[in-house]
């Protein structure tokens, strides 16, 4: 045979192959793709058709993101987690609807609104005002929603709910009605956390925490003559220690504890009172020596009086339990109008609030000498007046965390205001609350601790903003008695106002026009000036009612199953939904809630626009495609903080290949298989297919429990080492040979098919719900006899097959892999030493004298050549080469015979079928049926 002809045969031997015939190529063209599968998704109404219309409900309920700015990382993990959870939840038959969802009233929005009119605002009306900031919400609700649409979100997008609509509103009304009735809301004149920025109360919830450098001052206050009888001396002062000399002008008192030792200190500065146990240190600090002259329980000073340092009056001594000797002097300036605890211990001794500081931080007339100054630049002034009028014994500055606006970002202040709140401190909500979260189960488990020790130490919640941009408190008042007005009806005609116009009613009509002649004639009103309330809603009620405002117009059962977002909702969202729901229907409005710790870049460090550091989920679908995020997603433990890079994405990018190489491999392989009629029965297989489908029943009973656990990073784990290590490098690569080079027809063949497809139905399911779009596009190219739905996300899970279990023979294999994994380090061996190319140039030698292997040597040698992907094998018990099993050695030489040219073995036999005479007996059978 010539030359010539010898190169045209190998072509035609190579025809002869059974070699995979796909369109599923394995191109970097997800972000070119992945939006024509959403068109298709839109198309179809996928979203839609996946409900299970009267299947048993599972209702996530979505938090809402604020609508300003364009979507970051966490949103995209806490988005594609919902979304995990929910497509697996539809695949097990649940009618598990997403209404996404916006927050999109408050402070920021009518903040940046107000920046960007600048002058122009001073001649708008509030319902102008309000205009603005609803075009300017909804502007960033359609661009957001482009965002997590893009990142393969299935949801109920073209009805969302959205707290400025009117719908919405009318139902926050009722509740607030409930809560209001139930005799948990009340107005009060306390101190609560104020900004000075925004002109605002602000919620526990709104603040953070940052390191500020503050004054640290020791100021003594000079007894007047009852407290001097007390202590029988002709003169003497109460030391007392702060850090904010502002709230002077607004002291009123002075808190010792009733059980601690004081004692009256006779020193150069005069004669000091300070806790015994502090004596030591703050004469230190002071720098100036002291005697005891008398020792007393601080109960002596009680009632007893002082001479305010600067302004004109007399400060009280009071005794409360909550001075402590962790630091200061034992002595506590009180500024009821500035502190949570001046203003509650002092409320017995009637001592009244003073707080002259106005909504801008600005001092007022009370304040003396400082009216007219921002509080900061007064706390120096105040400094520099205590030191030249001989109060202030020592001055210094230190930097400790300070209480911030979270939107602003600038220190918040303590300040006496009227204000509603709902009780917490002083009612049974909080009780009820702790009480109702031990029927919640908590993914992680502390967040039960957390939340629970928040709500321990919780004070009462300041539902009031004076704002516009919201919704109104709905109450009005007598304009001459300052007195509440309302009545049950009353409340039910502003709700269906709102449900009708929406809340602008508030500010587009007058009082009595929203409360209608007919109810101002059944309530005896028509002749009484009424006023309407003029803050709004804290924006955390806003969307602490949506388990009301969202689940019941949409009949959708409550409480919901799972409540899921970021860890810092502990001390958000998912406590303003616990407190309204228990203040007005007394049950918690979820059963379980799951967290997610904050994105950060590869070094562990926070991500932001000064660092350079940040990554937009646009930039990552458009560079690798929303799949390669999902699946990022899925990787990373939740529940901590989670770290997200390029050189990580590029990891990601590896195991997405590893999965679709995968896929691509199956369907590759079963061209013309049909299973309907091709398919081996379990019985009939061979062994390693049965070992095959042992495998993918642990893969489905492990995945099955991961998603039910919602632990996705063990789910990603399992996937990508089923598909990497037990298919692709080991059986794939064992079943190889079979699959090319056996009859289309053989037994051998069409026993390994059927394997491809049960691992084929099973993993397009259960990549579903993180991969959503290589999933649907394996959908599309899988064997229609197959497919029992248009698309993967409307078909069913998948099926246990516990009959397909087998451990023994899983450990056998497990033998087998493990000598498999020997062998290949010798092939590698002689491979870099030259003696082979490819392992089929090999032959290996085995002695085999350890007795739990020794049922390999019940194998004909070409089964356990094709294990090993070797042209022959050979038992012998000759000394050879120690491996890591003890009682095994291997060898490897060279293969005898010639080359097979269409299966690449090395056979003695070829060349003996004058037919066919450059193929080995296998081939030349396999030609010959053909």
């Amino acid at each position: 045979m010539s030359e010539n002809n010898n190169v045209e045969d190998k072509v035609d031997y190579a025809k002869t192959l059974n070699l995979p015939k796909t369109s599923f190529k394995m191109k970097a063209n997800l972000a070119q793709k992945e939006p024509l599968t959403l068109r298709d998704w839109k198309k179809a109404e996928i979203y839609e058709k996946s409900l299970n219309e009267g299947a048993p409900f599972f209702v996530l309920h979505d938090g809402p993101p604020y609508a300003n700015g364009d979507i970051h990382i966490g949103h995209a993990l806490n988005k594609i987690l919902k979304d995990i959870i929910l497509k697996y939840k539809r695949l097990r038959g649940y009618n598990a609807p997403y209404i996404p969802g916006w927050d999109t009233h408050g402070l920021p929005i009518e903040w940046k609104i107000m920046e960007e009119l600048g002058e122009k605002a001073k001649n708008m009306t509030p319902l102008q005002i309000r205009q603005e900031c609803k075009k300017y919400a909804l502007k960033w609700v359609e661009k957001q929603k482009e965002g997590f649409k893009r990142l393969g979100i299935l949801g109920n997008w073209d009805n969302p709910y959205i707290t400025l609509r009117p719908e919405y509103e009318a139902e926050q009304l009722k509740v607030f009605k409930e809560i209001y009735e139930n005799g948990y809301v009340y107005k009060g004149l306390k101190p609560v956390y104020w900004s000075p920025t925004t002109e605002t109360a602000l919620a526990e919830a709104e603040i953070e925490y940052k390191d500020v450098e503050s004054h640290s001052i020791y100021v003594k206050f000079e007894g007047t003559q009852d407290l001097l009888d007390k202590l029988g001396v002709e003169e003497a002062s109460i030391l007392i220690w702060t850090t904010t000399p502002w709230t002077l002008p607004a002291n009123l008192g002075v808190f010792l504890h009733p059980e601690f030792d004081y004692g009256l200190y006779k020193t150069e500065k005069g004669n000091i009172v300070v806790a015994k146990e502090l004596a030591e240190t703050v004469f230190k600090t002071l720098g100036i020596s002291y005697e005891l002259l008398k020792e007393f329980k601080g109960t002596e000073l009680e009632k007893t009086h002082y001479r305010h340092p600067f302004l004109d009056r007399e400060g009280l001594v009071m005794l409360g339990d909550y001075v402590t000797v962790d630091a200061g002097t034992g002595a506590v300036h009180s500024a009821p109008g500035h502190g949570a605890d001046d203003y509650n211990y002092s409320r017995k001794y009637e001592l009244g609030v003073l707080s002259p500081v106005d909504d801008r931080g600005h001092m007022t007339k009370e304040a003396g000498k400082y009216e007219g100054m921002f509080y900061a630049k007064a706390s120096n002034v105040i400094v520099q007046d205590l030191t030249e009028s001989g109060h202030l014994l020592h001055h210094s500055k230190f930097v400790h965390s300070y209480p911030h606006d979270w939107r602003s970002k600038k220190p918040v202040i303590f300040r006496a205001t009227e204000q509603w709140f709902i009780s917490v401190d002083e009612s049974d909500i909080r009780e009820n609350a702790i009480k109702a979260l031990d029927d919640v189960e908590f993914v992680p488990s502390w967040g039960k601790n957390r939340i629970g020790s928040m709500l321990e130490t919780r004070p009462d919640w300041t539902i009031s903003r004076q704002r516009v941009w919201g919704v109104p408190i709905p109450l009005f008042y007598n304009r001459a008695t300052d007195e509440v007005i309302y009545e049950p009806e009353i409340m039910d005609r502003v709700i269906e106002m709102v449900k009708k116009e929406g809340t602008d009613i508030w500010w587009k009509y007058e009082a009595k026009e929203i409360i209608g002649d007919e109810l101002l004639e059944k309530y005896n009103l028509k002749d009484v000036d009424i006023r309407k309330e003029r803050s709004i809603m804290d924006v955390w009620f806003d969307s602490g009612v949506s388990h009301r405002s969202v689940l019941v117009p949409r009949n959708l059962p409550r409480p919901a199953d799972l409540y899921l977002e970021g860890s810092d909702q502990h001390r958000g969202w998912f406590q303003s939904s616990l407190l309204t729901s228990i203040a007005s229907t007394k049950d918690a409005p979820y059963k379980r809630i799951l967290t997610h710790g904050f994105t950060m870049d590869g070094q562990g460090r926070k991500m932001s626009k000064s660092l350079g550091n940040t990554i937009l989920p646009k930039d990552i679908t458009e560079k690798y495609g929303a799949d390669i995020l999902r699946l990022w997603v899925s990787s990373v433990d939740y529940r901590e903080d989670v770290r997200i890079s390029e050189n990580i994405l590029q990891q990601m990018s590896d195991a997405y290949r590893r999965i679709r190489n995968t896929a691509r491999f199956l369907m590759g392989n079963l061209n013309d298989f049909d299973y309907a009629n091709d398919k081996v029965d379990y019985n009939d297989m061979f062994e390693i297919d049965k070992w095959a489908m042992h495998k993918l029943e642990e893969l489905k009973a492990k995945t099955t429990e991961f998603y039910d656990k919602y632990e996705f990073y063990s789910l990603f784990q399992e996937i990508t080492y089923f598909c990497s290590m037990e298919m692709s490098s080991f059986y794939l690569d064992i079943v190889k040979d079979r699959l090319y080079c056996e009859g289309t027809t053989s037994i051998e063949r069409r026993s390994t098919q059927t394997v491809l497809t049960e691992v084929l139905k099973v993993l397009v399911r259960i990549i579903a719900p993180v991969l959503s779009f290589t999933a649907d596009e394996i959908w599309e190219r899988i064997p229609e006899t197959l497919k029992e739905e248009e698309s993967v996300h409307l078909s069913k899970w998948i099926e246990a097959r516990p009959e397909y279990l087998n451990e023994e023979l899983a450990q056998k294999w497990d033998k087998i892999a493990r000598l498999r994994r020997e062998v290949n380090k010798k092939l590698e061996a002689e491979r870099q030493n030259g003696l082979i190319g490819h392992s089929l140039d090999a032959r290996v030698i085995l002695n085999i004298a350890n007795d739990e292997y020794s049922f390999i040597k019940d194998y004909t040698e070409n089964e356990v050549s094709d294990l090993f992907i070797v042209s022959q094998v050979k038992f012998v018990n000759d000394n050879l080469a120690e491996s890591e099993i003890e009682g095994i050695n291997i060898a490897v030489e060279k293969a005898s015979g010639e080359k097979c040219e269409r299966c690449w073995k090395y056979d003695e036999e070829v060349g003996h079928n004058h037919n066919h005479p450059d193929v080995c007996p296998r081939c030349a059978g396999v030609l010959e049926e053909m």
